[in-house]
């Protein structure tokens, strides 16, 4: 099976915002909802805990895409960030595991950054 690409624009807008796959279901549910959501809402939608539910909703927040109103969150008011949810929203749903891989892949790599700052090394 070939390998799915990811367009450009995309790839770019998930590196730079999206931290993880709950971070980007979060969106998604944040799209196509009516009215704002809660972190309660979005927690009992996602089968999370409420305070991670809380804690990717501010995380969103401070990457722009979404705007807190009290408990409630919305997406971001800006057209250009609703259409590149939108587009990743459509591109998410015939590609999952492209996209899921593109953001695991990061992740990981963040991981093992991390993990490597600790390890123990040999003076020279």
């Amino acid at each position: 099976m070939a390998e799915v690409e990811i367009p450009p624009a995309l790839r770019r807008f998930i590196l730079q915002a999206v931290p993880s796959v709950p971070h980007l279901e979060a969106l998604l549910l944040l799209l196509h909802a009516h009215e704002a959501c809660s972190a309660a809402e979005i927690a009992a939608r996602l089968y999370v805990d409420p305070a991670v539910a809380s804690q990717l909703l501010h995380d969103l927040e401070r990457t722009g895409l979404v705007t807190l109103h009290g408990p409630r969150a919305l997406l971001a008011a800006s057209i250009e960030i609703r259409n590149r949810i939108a587009e990743l929203a459509a591109f998410y749903a015939k590609h999952v595991v492209a996209i899921s891989n593109l953001i695991h892949s990061v992740t990981d790599r963040k991981a093992h950054q991390f993990a490597d700052a600790f390890r123990l090394r040999k003076d020279s």
